[in-house]
């Protein structure tokens, strides 16, 4: 008799360490998954205020319009990658990351050139889509590293003893890190 409920014990014991490993990895899927809507939005901020920054530039008519274009161009092709949070694998995260990285690219581009247009500095609205633009970059960045940190803890999770084992029998997977962008190793190289 005392036997049976020492391994009822041990089986009572055993199931109550499952639901609650099961539950916190779930858990820490969710966080992951939230973690990425808010990248998603902050991305998402970042195309809403492009077409109002292309929109003030182009409003000065000597402005190179071919900088223009490369913006508008990125913008769309960033706007038409999108991954579904069950579906972050290696291969999409690289396709939204480079998508974005064409973003940042043409958008420094534009930047650079608005230097020789001293009116066009001045203009209020322009300064306001620039403060804007360099506040949601801000915020992209946050929202990258709240993420990063998110797949840490869940990773942690899902590798970890014994939790792991909770994580195999239910197929809860390792999750995929933004990683840094192409060149960002490299200072750039600033000449006067």
């Amino acid at each position: 008799m005392r036997t049976k409920f020492i391994t009822i014990g041990i089986v009572a014991v055993v199931g109550l360490y499952f639901i609650i490993s099961y539950n916190g990895l779930v858990s820490k899927n969710e966080e992951v998954d939230g973690a990425w809507q808010n990248v998603e939005s902050d991305y998402q901020r970042r195309m809403d205020l492009i077409p109002n920054l292309v929109s003030t530039v182009g409003a000065y008519a000597d402005f190179e319009k071919s900088t223009l274009l490369a913006v508008t161009d990125a913008r769309s092709k960033a706007t038409q990658v999108k991954i579904d949070a069950n579906n972050l694998n290696a291969e999409n995260l690289k396709a939204f990351q480079e998508a974005q990285g064409a973003v940042s690219s043409s958008l420094n581009r534009l930047l650079v050139t608005v230097e020789q247009y001293p009116n066009l500095k001045a203009n209020q609205n322009f300064l306001e889509l620039q403060s804007e633009l360099a506040g949601t970059e801000n915020r992209i960045k946050v929202s990258r590293n709240d993420f990063n940190n998110a797949v840490k803890a869940y990773n942690k999770s899902v590798k970890s003893f014994p939790s792991n084992l909770v994580a195999g029998v239910f197929g809860f997977e390792p999750r995929v890190y933004f990683q840094a962008d192409a060149g960002a190793e490299k200072a750039p190289k600033v000449k006067f």
